[in-house]
């Protein structure tokens, strides 16, 4: 539908505006686990593509390389344990310049369920970690940039 030159889709921000009371069902695996019934929309939160992994191999709905940390977030951080509090805030920073990938993240977390693919080898430290908090935080607020 357009209204004014702009575009208009009602069922998506009516979704997400009744959505927004429901909890977000998001997950976080490695891209090496096996892929479960249970994932939902499987989506690729790394730059660069998995080492060791075929296209063709990786169930995988969405290669997301936006919402991964940029290179120079990525190359500073090197998977350093000391330095996870400072990468997730710094992370936090780079997400909040993409607010229709967080959006698109969000809303496929309350439709169908969400599961963050990486290939980092600390299953703690990494960026699809930081990214759940965001979405959690992102729908326990209500904030929905794009679906206003």
């Amino acid at each position: 539908m357009v209204c004014g030159g702009q575009a208009i889709f009602p069922s998506e921000s009516s979704k997400m505006k009744k959505s927004s009371s429901r909890v977000p069902s998001i997950r976080v695996k490695r891209v090496y686990d096996p892929a479960s019934p249970d994932d939902g929309f499987r989506v690729l939160v790394d730059r660069l593509w998995p080492r060791g992994i075929r296209k063709e191999q990786l169930v995988l709905d969405l290669w997301m390389k936006d919402v991964a940390p940029s290179d120079a977030l990525r190359k500073w951080f090197g998977h350093d344990p000391a330095k996870w509090e400072e990468f997730g805030r710094r992370y936090r920073e780079e997400l909040q310049q993409r607010p229709q990938q967080l959006d698109l993240l969000l809303s496929h977390a309350l439709s169908s369920g969400l599961t963050l693919l990486f290939a980092a080898h600390d299953r703690d430290h990494n960026q699809a970690v930081v990214l759940r908090e965001v979405l959690l935080e992102r729908a326990r607020s209500g904030e929905n940039q794009t679906g206003r």
